[in-house]
């Protein structure tokens, strides 16, 4: 009897199809006929000012000014008049960046010598850029630049003659007519629509309203699979949601600029992106990192959350984005609680990190939930459990998870595994149990079970594994990371089975464990892009095939 085709051997016509269709379709949009379709209508300048409404960085600016840019740790130095388009540029990310033109915020608070500046350098980007290329008009380079030109039109207008203005706008409508048909990264297509809206609603005419028009009606129908009913991003990133409720907000502006209502979805995104935000927030005033999000800026969160006041209730957990927060006396945690997503289309920035914990002990960051970040430099394998604050096995992912390099960067592939939570609660404590299916194949069933004594803040945690299936040959190492913030300071106590950890100007925090061994090493955790040296404390021991592993730990202040 015949064999059925392999699933490797049946998908790889299927990908090569799809591959040649995707290169026939960019060479659809690199020619004449599509250039001539994004050229129509003709503009009538714009009626409005977009505005971007994230707080620009006066420092970032003056560095730009003086010709120097610098992303995700990596610098590039033209000098004061000098042009980077024609330079070579460190690396993909880097290039990026720069043609996203995310700096012009930054450059404009120079004020007029910044805004000079700017226009000189849109000027030398479009003599080599303007009429098309394969990495500039694509991807995230295309979306965040058509937002930043959109969002800077208004302090470039006093310095232009009506020709270059003319052509300033003329390239904007085009730019955003070009990104609404980008069939770029699918988990990025809500970001994009609005984006197109929010030109959209600053262009005067005929050329504004059909744009508008056509982007809002894709963003309607993009945003309710994005947001999640408790404002969580659809890709489980707490950054994610925090940079999608700054571009709707800016729509939202600018559609009231130019006296036109503010579509139901978009209204009800931001609402929920604004709960989700002050979900993620702990009390030092950024957010919990997860899932290829950081912490980002205290002044850029505290800005969003003043523009959308809300309902302030803070909810203890986000049950459709997968996460429970945890609060006692000096005391804050967040842990992910979430499966793996079924759909393919966030995989861009997923992380196998289950269970992974943030913890904040008064008012200062004690352990990080993920170390890798989304657009910066961090190595691969930190989206693996090597990334999290979490437990390993070895050198296996959960769920056979899998990195994959396609048309929109490394995607993580897994097989789909499921995560129940379940949180009880009383006067004085809260308890958390979150099981797993990700170590089934190699032979556990896996929990997190949390306890937090709510009038004290100590916190008791127990990783178990829980043998399955057939047994495995041999035993395992399994390793449990805590990634220590940035400026904490640890030490392994003498007896071997603790470590005392002291956030910068805090008191100290003692971690105690059962396991066979605890180590200290070093690591790095990736913040806007840039990596910074911090210390990860990991209790180390073996599972067995017959009785797998339970350990005990626990975190309280220091007495000693």
């Amino acid at each position: 009897m015949a064999q059925p085709p392999s699933p490797a051997l049946v998908r790889q016509p299927v990908e090569a199809i799809t591959a040649l269709g995707r290169q026939m379709q960019r060479e659809w949009r690199a020619g004449p006929i599509h250039r001539f379709v994004i050229g129509q209508p003709k503009t009538d300048g714009l009626g409005i000012s977009p505005r971007d409404l994230r707080p620009p960085d006066l420092a970032a600016g003056e560095r730009v000014l003086a010709g120097v840019f610098t992303f995700g740790g990596e610098t590039l130095d033209v000098g004061a008049r000098g042009e980077p388009w024609r330079c070579a540029l460190p690396s993909r990310g880097f290039a990026t960046a720069l043609h996203g033109f995310g700096w012009a915020p930054d450059l404009l608070t120079a004020g007029e010598p910044g805004a000079r500046a700017l226009l000189r350098l849109w000027l030398e980007w479009r003599a080599v850029f303007g009429r098309h290329n394969a990495f500039a008009w694509t991807g995230m380079a295309l979306e965040r630049r058509v937002f930043h030109f959109a969002t800077s039109a208004g302090a470039l207008a006093p310095l232009v003659s009506d020709a270059e203005g003319a052509t300033f706008v003329g390239d904007l409508a085009r730019q955003a007519r070009h990104l609404l048909s980008d069939p770029g990264d699918p988990g990025r297509a809500a970001e994009r629509a609005a984006v197109a809206a929010l030109v959209g609603a600053g262009l005067a005419g005929r050329a504004g309203e059909g744009l508008r028009a056509r982007a809002t009606a894709r963003l309607e129908r993009l945003l309710p699979e994005t947001v999640l009913r408790d404002g969580v991003h659809a890709s489980r990133s707490p950054e994610r949601g925090l940079d999608l409720l700054f571009d709707l907000l800016a729509l939202d502006n600018a559609l009231s600029q130019a006296g036109a209502p503010s579509p139901v979805e978009v209204s009800r995104a931001i609402d929920r992106l604004g709960s989700g935000v002050r979900f993620f927030t702990l009390a030092d005033g950024r957010l919990a990192a997860f899932q290829g999000g950081g912490p980002a800026d205290k002044a850029t969160i505290a800005s969003g959350l003043a523009l959308d006041p809300g309902d302030s209730t803070l909810p203890k957990s986000a049950a459709y984005g997968g996460y429970h927060r945890l609060e006692g006396k000096g005391l804050q945690l967040i842990a992910d609680a979430g499966g793996t997503a079924a759909d393919p289309t966030w995989a861009a920035s997923a992380c196998a990190h289950p269970g992974a914990l943030a913890v904040l002990v008064d008012g200062r960051r004690l352990v990080t939930g993920s170390v890798w970040a989304a657009g910066g430099g961090a190595p691969a394998q930190l989206r693996g459990p090597t990334g999290g604050s979490c437990l390993a096995l070895g050198e296996a992912w959960p769920g056979g998870a899998r990195l994959q390099r396609g048309d929109f960067g490394e995607r993580l592939e897994v097989a789909r595994y499921e995560a129940e939570a379940f949180r009880n609660e009383s006067a004085d404590a809260v308890w958390l149990d979150v099981d797993h299916g990700g170590w089934r194949a190699q032979g556990f069933e896996a929990q997190r079970r949390l306890f937090l004594d709510t009038a004290t803040g100590e916190l008791r945690g127990e990783d178990a594994l829980t043998p399955v299936g057939r047994a495995r040959p041999s035993p395992i190492e399994y390793a449990i990371r805590f990634h220590l913030a940035p400026g904490v300071a640890a030490q392994i106590a003498n007896d071997g089975k603790s470590a005392v950890l002291r956030p910068a100007g805090g008191v100290g925090w003692r971690l105690r464990g059962d396991s066979a061994a605890i180590h200290l090493s070093a690591g790095t955790v990736f913040e806007a892009g840039e990596p910074r040296s911090i210390q990860v404390l990991t209790l180390v021991g073996m599972a067995t095939p017959t009785e797998g592993a339970r350990v005990r730990w626990k975190l309280s202040r220091d007495d000693g």
